[in-house]
């Protein structure tokens, strides 16, 4: 069965280029030209992935995103948020409002489907298997997607998690920004491009006793980070 794709944006003809190319590439594509419809469209089925523009004629992606990651029914929705707006600061404050990757416009649409395959690849627990990585207090459920800290479920994206995972399956390895990308299969970085950062930061937040004084998820100041092989008051 096809993915589908919620494509969510105000431009006919963008929507019906970029539908039709999707389409060609074996997807499955629905159509919401305002959040209204786009709410409509995901109370009434399932969607692998949610293209959303930033910009919407009855308000804000932005806080739509917001929103989806605040509701229990879409906090793991994995989402590629589209936008004219490609300034650092506004990819940086969308990545840190939950969307899993953000494309400017104009975009070439060889890109547009790298990354919603990437983004769907991630979001496939097939191709993770059933191990468990453990590292005393944290445990990395590849199944199940998902990490917990003492037993409590940490509130990872799709994203966070497995930045998280390509950290942890090289315990006590420096990894820059460019090795990170790699291993996740996503998109180069552009120079001075902070997404990494961001979801480190939110990664910390929650799987780290104090995020200020990380001890499982270390910056290598120059280098990049490496996921500590012993983390203290884990009893390794």
């Amino acid at each position: 069965m096809p993915a589908r794709l919620l494509l969510v944006d105000d431009d006919t003809r963008l929507t019906n280029m970029v539908g039709d190319y999707l389409h060609a590439a074996g997807f499955e594509v629905s159509a919401a030209a305002s959040l209204a419809a786009a709410r409509s469209a995901l109370a009434g089925g399932r969607f692998e992935l949610l293209v959303l523009d930033l910009m919407l004629p009855d308000g804000d992606g932005l806080d739509f995103c917001r929103q989806l990651r605040g509701d229990p029914r879409w906090r793991h929705q994995p989402i590629l948020m589209l936008s004219a707006r490609g300034e650092p600061m506004d990819r940086i404050l969308g990545l840190e409002l939950g969307a899993d990757d953000y494309l400017a416009k104009p975009f070439e649409a060889r890109e547009l489907l790298a990354r919603v395959k990437a983004l769907l690849r991630r979001a496939d627990p097939k191709l993770d298997g059933d191990e468990v990585l453990r590292f005393g207090r944290l445990e990395i459920d590849l199944a199940a997607r998902c990490a917990r800290l003492d037993g409590a479920l940490c509130d990872l994206t799709s994203h966070q998690f497995d930045l998280l995972v390509v950290l942890a399956r090289s315990p006590g390895r420096v990894l820059s920004r460019d090795q990170i990308m790699d291993a996740l299969k996503g998109h180069p970085l552009e120079a001075f491009d902070r997404s990494i950062d961001v979801h480190i930061s939110r990664i910390r937040a929650l799987i780290e006793d104090d995020p200020k004084n990380p001890r499982r998820v270390l910056t290598v100041r120059g280098a990049g980070y490496v996921f500590a092989k012993k983390q203290d008051a884990d009893g390794e």
